[in-house]
C-alpha cells in the first residue's frame, strides 16, 4: 500500500526545512522531507553564513528586510543558539572615482526601505563600531566613512589606500547549521517528517499532481509537491513537466589560519570593491604569462574579494572568498575543487589587507570546499506555485540561501496554504517570466551590480 501526505518536500537543504516548518507552524498536517543526503548537506554547510538587507533591488531588499526579521524571532525564542551578529558588511575602495557612485547607490537603497546613510568625515564623524556578538540595539541603515585616517582609526588592517569604506549595519553572520537545525527538530516536534530518499519521479492526473515515487519503489500519495531541491530544481521541474530557468555554478571557499592576525577577530565580512591584478613578482609574472594556461592569472580580475573572522574564543580562523571565475556547470558530488583557489583568494586580499602579503612565501594551510548556486537570470528567487495544480517551487536562492530562507519558507507556506501574499509575491513566481512589463525591466535588474 502506498504512503501518504498531505505535503511532500523534494530536498532538505535550508529552503526545503525551512519551507517544512513554515508550513507546521501555519498548521498544516502530515508533512514528508526527502532527500537523499542528510538534511542540510549539500550546499547549505557550505555557505559564508553571511546575511545583509544592503539591496539595491526593492523586491530583494523587502524579502531580506522580513527574512532577517524572522531570523531575529528566532533568535531571541532561542537563546540565539545559532549566534546571529550585527558585524556587518564593510565595502572598501580605493578609488575615488568611487566614491559618487557609492553614494549615489547607498542613498538610493536607503530611500528603498535599508534604513538610513550616515556619511562621516574625519571632523565630523559619529560613527559606532559594531559589537563582537548579538543583533540587539545596533544602527541599522550603512555608515559610509570618507578618508584613510577615518577609516583606519576603525580598521587598522585596511590598506592606507583605501578612499572610502560602507558599513552596511543590518548585516552580519551565524551558525547556518544551528539555524538549520533548529527549523528541523522544530519542525520535527510539530509532526514533520524526514525520509532518507530520492524522488525519481511525480505522479499527475488531469493537469494535477497525485504523488510522487521514490528510488526504492515505494510512491507517495499526495495532492501537494513541492521542488526545493537546490541544483536539481531543474531536473525536478522535468518531472512534472515544467521548465525552469535556472543555470548552477560552483562557489568555494578556503579556510585558513591567520596566525599573524592580518584580519581583526572583531572585523566584518571584508569586501574589496575594486577591480585588481594579481600581485605576482616579475619572475612570477612572466613565467604565468608565457603558459596559455596560466596567462589569465595576469589578466584584470574582478571585484569582490572577501573574508571574515571565524569561530569564538581563541580561534585564529578566517574564511576567504571570491567569485573570480563564474562558470555555469552541472552539479556533481562531491564538487570538483580547484587546489588554487585559496592562493588565488588570498593574493587578492592583499590589495585591501596588505598583511596578507607576508603570506606569500608560505601560505597557512587551507581548508577547501564548495557549493552550488542555482539561480535565475536576475538572481531573484523562485518561490510559489507551478503550472501544475499541486505544485510549489522554492529555490534559486543564489549565494543568499541561508540569509532569505525565513522569509522564502514563509513565503512559500502563504501559497500553500492560501494566507494573503505580501506584495513582492508575484515578483517571486515563476510566472513573471510571462509579464511583458517584468521581462522590460530584466536588462537593469542584470545590471544592478551587487544581484
Amino acid at each position: 500500500m502506498p504512503d501518504r501526505a498531505n505535503v511532500v518536500i523534494c530536498g532538505a537543504g535550508i529552503t526545503g526545512v525551512s519551507a517544512a516548518y513554515f508550513l507546521a507552524k501555519a498548521g498544516v498536517k502530515n508533512i514528508l522531507l526527502l532527500d537523499e543526503h542528510p538534511p542540510l548537506s549539500f550546499t547549505s554547510d557550505r555557505s559564508t553564513e553571511c546575511y545583509r538587507n544592503w539591496w539595491p533591488d526593492p523586491v530583494m531588499l523587502a524579502l531580506m528586510n522580513r527574512s532577517i526579521d524572522l531570523m531575529e524571532e528566532l533568535a531571541d525564542e532561542s537563546g540565539n543558539i545559532f549566534h546571529l551578529n550585527r558585524r556587518g558588511y564593510l565595502y572598501v575602495t580605493a578609488d575615488e572615482n568611487q566614491i559618487s557612485d557609492l553614494t549615489k547607490r547607498s542613498k538610493r537603497i536607503s530611500s528603498l526601505g535599508g534604513g538610513s546613510l550616515r556619511i562621516h568625515r574625519p571632523e565630523s564623524s559619529t560613527y559606532l563600531t559594531a559589537p563582537l556578538e548579538g543583533f540587539l540595539n545596533q544602527p541599522n541603515g550603512a555608515d559610509l566613512l570618507l578618508g584613510s585616517a577615518l577609516i583606519r582609526k576603525h580598521f587598522p588592517y585596511v590598506t592606507e589606500k583605501a578612499v572610502a569604506a560602507l558599513h552596511a549595519r543590518r548585516a552580519g553572520w551565524l551558525s547556518a547549521q544551528q539555524l538549520g537545525m533548529y527549523l528541523f527538530e522544530t519542525a520535527r516536534s510539530l509532526g514533520v517528517r524526514f525520509e532518507s530518499a530520492r524522488v525519481m519521479s511525480v505522479d499527475t492526473e488531469n493537469g494535477r499532481v497525485t504523488g510522487a515515487r521514490l528510488n526504492s519503489g515505494k510512491r507517495i500519495d499526495t495532492s501537494i509537491f513541492v521542488n526545493a531541491a537546490g541544483p536539481y530544481l531543474k531536473e525536478v521541474g522535468e518531472m512534472l513537466g515544467v521548465k525552469i530557468p535556472v543555470i548552477t555554478e560552483l562557489h568555494l571557499k578556503a579556510a585558513v589560519r591567520d596566525s599573524l592576525g592580518v584580519v581583526g577577530r572583531d572585523a566584518p565580512l571584508l569586501i574589496w570593491n575594486d577591480l585588481q591584478s594579481l600581485p605576482w613578482s616579475d619572475e612570477e609574472h612572466d613565467f604565468l604569462a608565457d603558459d596559455p594556461e596560466t596567462a589569465w592569472l595576469t589578466e584584470p580580475f574582478p571585484a569582490g574579494a572577501h573574508t571574515r573572522p571565524e569561530g569564538m574564543g581563541e580561534s585564529q580562523t578566517i574564511l576567504m572568498l571570491w567569485d573570480y571565475r563564474e562558470k555555469a556547470t552541472e552539479p556533481v558530488w562531491p564538487p570538483d575543487l580547484d587546489e588554487g583557489y585559496p592562493e588565488i583568494a588570498l593574493r587578492g586580499l592583499a590589495a585591501m589587507l596588505p598583511g596578507m602579503k607576508d603570506y606569500f612565501n608560505k601560505m597557512p594551510r587551507p581548508q577547501l570546499d564548495g557549493g552550488y548556486y542555482t539561480k535565475t537570470r536576475e538572481n531573484r528567487p523562485l518561490v510559489g506555485p507551478l503550472p501544475v495544480e499541486g505544485a510549489f517551487v522554492i529555490g534559486a536562492v543564489s549565494g543568499y540561501g541561508i540569509m532569505s530562507a525565513c522569509a522564502t519558507g514563509e513565503l512559500l507556506a502563504q501559497h500553500v496554504t492560501g494566507i494573503a501574499l505580501p506584495d513582492n509575491a508575484p515578483d517571486l513566481m515563476l510566472s513573471r517570466y510571462e509579464d511583458p512589463e517584468y521581462l522590460k525591466g530584466l536588462e537593469y535588474l542584470q545590471e544592478s551590480g551587487e544581484l
